[in-house]
């Protein structure tokens, strides 16, 4: 399969920009797989996504640059950037911190946008995964994914202090603090299960064996 990942700004060269220098860019929630938005991009504005690892698009009303989240703070936090098979649409598989619609909305296509609608999705631990991997490809700079990837001691590190803080979380039965403990230590699991060079289908190879 053709990769057609946009990594660079130099790969912005293979995009078909129509007449007046725009793509359609579909924005992808990474985790579950709905989509959030459909908006307006021109060359800097996906320079600029790449560079900030922020979805920046173009307004065709206002003729201007616009960071999404700039004013309501509900950023996209850029995990990849694909164009499809024609070169004149991109895919932005994004992490978004709130509502990505102007309505207050999680997406602007409503429920069902999605595997698993507003449910949880059976599809986020593969969404997680695909996205260690490409942290682990694309390596961008500063990310925290990159240097627990390099550094041996600090993943064993923080799996044991993410592993007291849901133990102290589950003793002390804070419900919601556990919930969010559990999701630091899965992650952490992830990234080194990756880092030892195993992947998420053998721990689910593992847990279908048992059950």
């Amino acid at each position: 399969m053709t990769d057609r990942t946009l990594r660079t700004t130099d790969d912005l060269e293979t995009l078909a920009f129509d007449d007046r220098g725009l793509v359609p860019v579909v924005a992808q929630d990474a985790r579950d797989g709905r989509v959030l938005m459909l908006a307006w991009a021109n060359r800097e504005a996906l320079e600029r996504s790449l560079e900030g690892r922020e979805m920046t698009f173009w307004s065709r009303s206002r003729g201007a640059l616009w960071r999404k989240g700039e004013t309501s703070g509900n950023i996209l936090r850029v995990v990849s950037l694909h164009a499809d098979c024609d070169a004149d649409t991109v895919l932005a598989r994004v992490q978004p911190t709130g509502p990505a619609c102007h309505t207050g909305e999680a997406t602007c296509f409503g429920a069902g946008s999605g595997p698993g609608g507003d449910e949880q999705s059976e599809s986020v631990l593969p969404a997680l995964w695909a996205t260690l991997r490409e942290r682990a490809h694309a390596r961008p700079e500063g990310s925290y994914t990159v240097r627990l990837l390099d550094d041996p001691n600090l993943r064993i590190k923080k799996l044991g202090e993410e592993t007291a803080e849901l133990i102290q979380a589950l003793v002390l039965e804070d419900g919601d603090r556990a919930a969010e403990e559990a999701a630091d230590l899965i992650y952490h699991a992830l990234v080194a299960l990756l880092a030892g060079g195993r992947t998420l289908d053998h721990v689910l190879a593992a847990l279908d064996a048992r059950r």
